[in-house]
């Protein structure tokens, strides 16, 4: 994995080979990044990084400015990697272990995007309760994103709040706005 721009442009990071992750391709970041510079300003953006696995997304985010990731995963691992290069790359990002539905449940913090890469294989439903649970809860800002990652076999398009869905390889972005 790489970070593609800003401070760190084309730094390579190596996770651990036992992490149980998926993380996203670079061309398909970079298609999506891509998106988000022409609607935001990244040293403005509150993120909040669901089933963040390795950080790939976060550190992204930060290394183009954001001052506040907050990163979520189930696994420790995952979470130790991400706090390990938060430090080392000096990343303002938290990384919390905890079950991103009940997360989703108890937060109050609103964000300006709110990126979701859950396991490709979860059911239809799973999918649905993420943007449910974010925009029930009230967790984006007026002007906020909400960003599903998927594969092409799962349609979100019937979701409320759903604005378009982006399509790279294998991987489709879908975005939700209030």
């Amino acid at each position: 994995m790489r970070i593609i721009s800003g401070k760190n442009k084309g730094k390579q990071l190596i996770a651990p080979a036992k992490l149980p992750v998926r993380p996203t391709t670079d061309f398909a970041k970079e298609a999506l990044f891509n998106i988000l510079n022409n609607d935001y300003y990244f040293d403005e953006l509150s993120v909040l990084d669901l089933f963040a696995g390795t950080g790939n997304i976060s550190y992204e985010f930060a290394s183009r400015g954001c001052p506040a990731v907050i990163a979520i995963d189930s696994h420790s691992g995952c979470v130790q990697f991400i706090s390990k290069m938060a430090r080392e790359l000096d990343y303002p990002i938290t990384a919390l272990k905890a079950d991103v539905y009940e997360y989703l449940k108890r937060t109050s913090q609103q964000f300006d995007v709110v990126f979701a890469d859950p396991p490709y294989e979860l059911p239809a439903e799973k999918f649905a309760a993420i943007a449910e649970l974010v925009f029930d809860n009230t967790l984006l800002r007026p002007n906020g994103t909400l960003i599903i990652e998927h594969s092409t076999r799962t349609d979100l398009s019937e979701l409320p709040h759903f604005v378009v869905a982006k399509r790279y390889g294998g991987c489709v972005f879908s975005f939700f706005e209030p």
